[in-house]
C-alpha cells in the first residue's frame, strides 16, 4: 500500500498525518508458527520478508477506527476458545507457495468481525477469505513451481490451533504490533 494524499475508496492513507491502516491475522500454535515461519525464511526472498508466517483475516481496516477496532477484537475473542484449525494442503500463487488452513470456526469468527466492520472494508476485505499462510512469495514462477512440487511430495495434513487475534499496524515496512487477543472462551 502506497502513501498518498488523495486516497481512492475503500483504501486507507500511510504517511505523514495519516492514522496507520489496521492489520488483524490469526495468532498460531507454537509448532505451526515454528514449521511455518522456517519454510518462509528460507524461501522467502530476504528482502522482501520482513514480517514472519502469519495469516492474514483483514489487511487494511482504517487506523483512525483502532479503539473500536481493539474493543471489537477484546470482545470476541473473550468469547471464541482457541479454534481448531487443518493445515491441509499447498497452493500455488504462480510466484508463491502458500499452505491453505480449514478451520469453519475461523471464518465464523471472521465473518462476525467482518460484519461489524463491513463499512470499513476495503475490496481485498470484502471478498470470501480462502485462509492460508504463505511461506514463499514475489519469485520467478518456475521457482514457485518447483518449491510447491518440493513440499507437496512429502506433505502430509496436519492440526494446528489459532491461540488469538493480533493487531498490527501498517507503516509500509515492517508490522508494528499494536495488541494481542488470546482466546479465552
Amino acid at each position: 500500500m502506497a502513501a498518498s494524499d488523495a486516497t481512492p475508496a475503500g483504501r486507507h492513507p500511510v504517511g505523514r498525518g495519516a492514522a496507520a491502516p489496521l492489520i488483524v491475522s490469526l495468532r498460531l500454535d507454537e509448532p505451526s508458527f515454528t514449521r511455518l515461519d522456517a519454510l518462509r525464511r528460507e524461501h522467502f526472498p530476504p528482502e522482501r520478508n520482513v514480517i514472519p508466517a502469519h495469516l492474514t483475516l483483514f489487511h487494511a481496516l482504517p487506523g483512525t477506527q483502532e479503539d473500536e477496532v481493539v474493543a471489537n477484537l477484546a470482545t470476541a475473542c473473550a468469547g471464541t476458545a482457541p479454534v481448531p484449525l487443518r493445515f491441509s494442503g499447498l497452493r500455488g500463487l504462480g510466484r508463491g507457495v502458500a499452505f491453505n488452513v480449514d478451520s469453519p470456526p475461523l471464518l465464523r469468527l471472521r465473518a462476525l468481525l467482518a460484519g461489524a466492520w463491513h463499512d470499513w472494508l476495503t475490496p481485498q476485505d470484502r471478498h470470501v477469505p480462502k485462509p492460508h499462510v504463505t511461506v514463499q512469495n514475489k519469485v520467478d514462477p518456475s521457482e514457485a513451481r518447483n518449491l510447491l512440487g518440493h513440499l507437496q511430495a512429502g506433505f502430509e495434513p496436519w492440526d494446528g490451533l489459532g491461540e488469538g487475534l493480533l493487531l498490527w499496524r501498517y507503516r509500509g515496512g515492517p508490522w508494528e504490533a499494536a495488541g494481542e487477543f488470546p482466546f479465552r472462551g
